[in-house]
């Protein structure tokens, strides 16, 4: 639905206050971020204040699938990141036969 402070994007009321036209049904669950610092802070902070589920980074626009995992991950980040790997190779392979 276009670009939208974060407090709106995450805030059901703000939202249809603000955006009253707005298809989300609900809260956004994917943030864009205008680079990368920004978006690191905000990861950072959503994944140690909220406790949520982090996923990521997440690299797109490479010829093949690469994915970086950062220091001191958990299993379970490692496993997170590797299905998403091997869904970014299937997704290659299929595009390119």
């Amino acid at each position: 639905d276009g670009e939208m402070q974060a407090d709106t994007a995450i805030e059901e009321a703000i939202l249809k206050e603000s955006f009253p036209w707005c298809h989300l049904s609900g809260p956004a669950n994917v943030l864009i971020f205008p680079e990368l610092q920004s978006a690191n802070i905000a990861y950072k902070l959503i994944w140690r204040l909220a406790g949520a589920e982090a996923v990521g980074p997440v690299l797109l626009g490479m010829r093949k699938p690469v994915h970086v995992l950062e220091r001191g991950v958990e299993v379970s980040d490692i496993v997170n990141m590797a299905a998403i790997c091997v869904v970014d190779a299937q997704e290659l392979e299929s595009a390119l036969s």
